[in-house]
């Protein structure tokens, strides 16, 4: 995920509140739908594998699902799936990638099983919007990023449903 899509979760709500009621709660955005970074490459192999508890995982795998560990005994298999799918793919990875993987494992991990929750649900908001409101969420991003700094800071002090996250952006 990219700048783009920050916007487009901060925004999206904004634009569909007619539509779909927003949560007005402290989320921390961006981290929608972490899978979207894995590449688009299918393995058949991974429904066994998600059931496969921390301990059993490879030492690669445990190395980059690490912010995962803790809790990955208490994921959805659904859940480890993607995560294995991202770790099978993470070698594949160019390093810039790879950082942005690392950042956005870290930041999920922190997010509480609540922020998750809306952060996955104003990304689906999000792509159920029309072609058209979705270009509109892009161009209010990208007049989003010109503007300075102090100007944003107030922008998000008059949303302050859409919590801010420096990290992600």
């Amino acid at each position: 995920m990219n700048k783009t899509l920050l916007l487009i979760l901060l925004f999206a709500s904004q634009l569909n509140a007619q539509e779909v009621p927003t949560q007005p709660q402290s989320v921390k955005l961006a981290m929608g739908d972490i899978g979207s970074i894995k590449s688009s490459l299918n393995d058949n192999s991974t429904s066994q594998a998600s059931t496969k508890s921390w301990a059993q995982l490879s030492e690669e795998q445990r190395k980059v699902l690490a912010p995962l560990g803790n809790e990955w005994d208490t994921l959805r298999p659904w859940q480890r799936e993607k995560m294995l799918d991202i770790a099978r793919d993470y070698p594949k990875m160019d390093a810039k990638k790879q950082q942005r993987v690392q950042a956005r494992l870290n930041s999920w991990s922190r997010m509480t099983p609540y922020e998750r929750e809306n952060a996955r649900k104003r990304y689906q908001q999000f792509y159920a919007l029309s072609p058209d409101k979705k270009d509109e969420v892009r161009k209010k991003w990208a007049d989003y990023q010109k503007l300075s700094e102090a100007e944003r800071e107030k922008i998000r002090k008059e949303s302050p449903e859409m919590a801010y996250d420096p990290e992600l952006e």
